[in-house]
């Protein structure tokens, strides 16, 4: 399938799973670095010390970039490197960062850069973290410093990765950090992470006169599980809860009525002009996404909101085939996901930010063969080139991941990159998938040249 010839292809990595040196020139702990120390927290009491120590080994991982064909990288930004303390700013962690962007350069690859991936500093955790209000200060600083510091040479910035994930799974559910289990916190989190967003975009653009800036949202495809007025309604009440509620105000449809009723007793404060702020207008649309949601009805007891997902087990049932991390492979479903967030937002542009999978690779005879992971890619890929032919405006895709690396609450057991990394010696092995994502760029860039 021909994709349009400025079409970009990338790989996407962030920083606490894969750069370790967390106690290095000036770096101070994150919300991860407290999280993953806690014993019975993180898969094996693995932790992001070390990690692929891509602080040290990013001049290799750059020539593999290189090697593989992308035209662009997207990395995450460690705050806690950035801002030791408020109203403080550690120039070294600044330098690597402009060391990693000069070195890109270098190899005309395009830095993507993403301000927040998930590691809040702690100090920022100690005073309340994404739900006090002061942490919308805390961001713009932060923002107003790394881009002054790199605007120069980025044109690409997205705000936050995934505000759904690090609000409830991390002050809702407690599995991610900062393990905090209480859902009106979590919805007021939410909130200020939206309005961090609307805030920092104002400030990118001062610094930066041709900035691209957006926000990344992990997006379901959601699925009745029995075509059923039930499953239908449970099904639309789960895209309330993890799409709508933050899709709809950052493009000035406020929050969705059916979830500011189903939290009517943990309805976030919301000031005047919040919800102006939240829709400040952006230039794209990150998309991660890796499987659809297969939702039914439950008792309320069961579920607050009054639905649950097929289990691994009922979704084999039904046919599908999963990933090493259980979720179902459906392109068809990526497809529909990228028609109906055109149809129902119009972003000027939507950008994959993230999409793979994991699988139980195995390194033999020096070479990881990874078949399945390569069909997954090919098939969403696939799909995706069928929706931009149909009109929607996708106009770049990052495959995640670049390097197997850690996987959050899940340590090191799931490898969802395409570089294969032996933790007993950081030596890194690209796999199939790395040759065959390769392979097929380089006959992208042939077809329209």
């Amino acid at each position: 399938m021909g994709f349009p010839p400025d079409f970009v292809w990338g790989a996407a990595t962030a920083a606490y799973q894969i750069e370790g040196a967390v106690n290095h020139d000036g770096r101070v702990p994150s919300i991860w670095d407290t999280f993953s120390h806690i014993p019975g927290n993180i898969a094996n009491d693995d932790t992001g010390d070390i990690a692929c120590d891509h602080y040290h080994r990013y001049r290799e991982d750059i020539k593999l970039i290189s090697d593989l064909g992308v035209q662009s990288y997207r990395f995450s930004i460690a705050w806690p490197r950035i801002i030791p303390q408020p109203g403080q700013v550690n120039q070294a962690g600044l330098d690597f960062y402009s060391r990693l962007v000069d070195e890109l350069h270098q190899h005309n690859i395009e830095p993507c850069v993403t301000l927040y991936h998930w590691d809040l500093p702690q100090w920022c955790q100690d005073t309340g973290g994404w739900a006090n209000r002061e942490v919308i200060d805390y961001f713009a600083e932060y923002t107003q410093v790394v881009t002054q510091s790199l605007g120069d040479r980025v044109s690409w910035w997205i705000t936050l990765n995934e505000p759904w994930v690090f609000t409830f799974a991390g002050y809702h559910f407690g599995g991610h950090a900062p393990g905090i289990k209480d859902l009106k916190t979590a919805v007021q989190a939410s909130h200020h992470a939206l309005l961090a967003h609307g805030t920092s975009i104002p400030i990118i653009r001062q610094n930066i006169h041709d900035a691209q800036v957006g926000i990344t949202l992990d997006m379901y495809q959601v699925i009745p599980a029995f075509d059923s007025k039930q499953d239908r309604e449970a099904a639309y009440r789960f895209d309330g809860y993890h799409n709508r509620w933050f899709a709809d105000p950052v493009f000035g449809k406020g929050y969705p009525d059916d979830m500011l009723d189903a939290f009517a007793e943990s309805q976030p404060i919301i000031g005047a002009g919040d919800l102006t702020t939240i829709a400040t207008e952006i230039d794209f649309l990150g998309i991660n996404t890796y499987f659809p949601m297969v939702i039914q009805a439950a008792d309320i007891e069961e579920n607050d909101l009054g639905f649950k997902p097929l289990t691994p087990s009922e979704l084999q049932g039904r046919g599908y085939s999963l990933t090493h991390m259980d979720w179902p492979i459906h392109p068809d479903a990526f497809r529909q996901l990228l028609f109906d967030v055109y149809e129902r937002y119009r972003p000027r542009k939507i950008f994959i930010t993230e999409n793979g999978a994991a699988f139980p690779d195995e390194l033999k005879d020096g070479k990881v063969n990874d078949p399945e992971r390569v069909d997954y890619i090919k098939s969403y890929i696939d799909a995706m080139g069928e929706a931009i032919d149909a009109g929607v405006p996708v106009k770049g895709y990052f495959v995640w991941s670049l390097l197997d690396n850690f996987e959050w609450a899940l340590g090191y057991e799931k490898r969802f990159g395409i570089i294969y990394v032996d933790y007993a010696t950081l030596q890194r092995i690209p796999k199939g998938s790395y040759e065959w994502y390769r392979n097929f760029i380089h006959q992208q860039r042939k077809s329209t040249s």
